[in-house]
């Protein structure tokens, strides 16, 4: 139970922030109105996303440096994860952008950029599945994977911010932070941070101690 303390308190994260983000009361801003409650699942997301693939790559210089296949196993399995809420960052994006710029995709440069960085990080997965010995997957595969991280990082906070940008703090445009980031978003917002992170460390944990165990049943 010690243990596993961590564990409830993602559950309570998890529903607080879908309860305080769909019923707490938000800054009534022009043209947002109730879209900006999408703040609290995005933003914490793409954190959740950046904090998961950073935890991938320690594993995958881990490996390099030690040559353990377990640290192997243990960055695919958060570099999954953390895609996965990539994938959902862009689609409760991709929603926020329908009710404030009037379309599902604009072309805007953070969203490129976002599809281009998921692009590489799934070549990452083509890659590892091509490859039938695994010492060699694993160490192409933890090159790469610091190549798709390094390349990630310029794409998402530096490239949309040299060019015009309809996303919220890029382009000259103020952040969420600079404006409208009252006390009644942030109540909401960082707890919703912490509850993805460690919900992302949840499942990347359960499902590298599922591949260990069937690993040691071969």
């Amino acid at each position: 139970m010690r243990q596993n303390w961590w564990k409830f308190l993602t559950v309570f994260l998890l529903g607080y922030t879908f309860i305080g983000g769909l019923l707490f009361e938000v800054p009534r801003l022009n043209i947002l109105n109730e879209t900006i409650r999408a703040l609290h699942f995005h933003v914490p997301m793409w954190f959740g996303m950046i904090i998961l693939l950073s935890i991938s790559v320690y594993y995958s210089i881990n490996y390099l440096r030690k040559g353990s296949i377990e640290t192997d196993h243990k960055a695919i399995e958060f570099a999954n994860v953390g895609v996965v809420f990539g994938v959902f960052g862009i689609l409760t994006g991709m929603f926020w952008a329908q009710f404030t710029w009037g379309a599902w995709w604009s072309g805007d440069p953070k969203q490129n950029a976002s599809a281009i960085g998921l692009l590489i990080y799934f070549a990452y997965f083509v890659l590892r599945g091509s490859l039938e010995n695994e010492e060699q997957r694993a160490r192409i595969s933890a090159v790469y994977n610091i190549f798709a991280f390094s390349a990630l990082i310029p794409l998402l906070f530096i490239l949309p911010r040299l060019t015009d940008s309809l996303h919220p703090g890029n382009g000259g445009n103020p952040g969420f932070n600079a404006y409208d980031m009252d006390s009644r978003l942030r109540l909401v917002f960082y707890p919703a941070v912490v509850a993805w992170t460690m919900l992302g460390v949840w499942i990347a944990t359960v499902r590298f101690r599922i591949k260990r165990l069937e690993s040691t049943h071969l």
